[in-house]
Formats: structure tokens, sequence, C-alpha cells
């Protein structure tokens, strides 16, 4: 996409991001298509500790190499900042300078609850980018716990 097509100054996400697959990267490549600058807010263990995951995750630091190297292939490195996030609303919340917030289907709830905090701090809401999720050769969704499962790949290929 032309750097015209990037409407917005400041545009921001946040996730997990382990096993990084189709999913995470449509979302990425939805937020760095529209916005100048993309925030990447990656949960931390800390936040994790708080959520109720049934499988292992990768180290932080090991999830944030992923992530460089998907953006070192679209030579966008230069546009994003990637920081930890310890809690459901990461700079989304309190960054007045970011204007959209891309999500998920699956947690457009949190973006609505993070523009309802905003506005008690006196923020305008964001701009919610809502991407659908990518389906797996089976018509489900691609998750990284199917992954993880041995199910599909990170591509949505169904494993035998």
């Amino acid at each position: 996409m032309s750097v015209k097509a990037r409407r917005y100054q400041k545009v921001s996400l946040g996730g997990t991001f382990d096993k990084l697959h189709s999913g995470h990267k449509r979302l990425i490549q939805q937020a760095l298509d529209i916005g100048k600058i993309v925030v990447i807010g990656v949960v931390t263990r800390k936040m994790l500790k708080k959520e109720s995951k049934t499988h292992e995750i990768e180290s932080y630091q090991a999830r944030v190499m992923e992530i460089e190297g998907f953006l070192k292939e679209r030579k966008a490195m230069d546009r994003v900042v990637i920081t930890p996030i310890d809690d459901p609303y990461g700079p989304a919340l309190t960054d007045e300078e970011v204007e959209v917030l891309v999500v998920s289907r699956e947690t457009a709830f949190r973006a609505r609850e993070i523009n309802r905090l905003r506005r008690g701090r006196g923020f305008k809401p964001l701009k919610i980018r809502v991407i659908e999720m990518v389906l797996a050769e089976d018509g489900k969704p691609i998750s990284t716990t199917r992954i993880r499962r041995g199910e599909i790949t990170r591509e949505g290929g169904l494993r035998t």
C-alpha cells in the first residue's frame, strides 16, 4: 500500500503474538497499511499470569523476535515501536496520540472498553478497525492453541 494510503499518524494493536501466525500477520499488516507509526503492545509474563492460558507460551523476547522478523521482511521496522504491556489496555489507553486501534473480531470488546476508559480520562475515543479472523483450511479460525495442539500450521493448513 502506498504511503498516501497511511491515513493515520499513529495506530496501535496488542496481543500475545505466540507462534506468530497468519491471523497475527493480517492484524499487523492492517496497522502498517493505515498508520504512519504503529505501536505494537506485546503482553508480558506478568500479564500472562493473570490470564488462563492452557498452554505454554514462548518467552517475551522470542515473541518480539518473531514480530521483528515479520516487520523486517516488510521493511517496516523504522515505523514500528514494540512495547511490553502488563495490562489489557497497553498504550492505547494512555497515549493521546494514538488515533486507531486495530483488533480482531474476538477482541473488539476490549477496544470498546478502552474507548470508555479514554473518555473518562478526557481523551478522544479511538477509531476501531476490526479485522476478521483468518480461517484455516477447515473453516475454523487459526489460533495459537490449535497450532500448539498440532491441528494446523501457522498458515492454517491441516496437519494429518
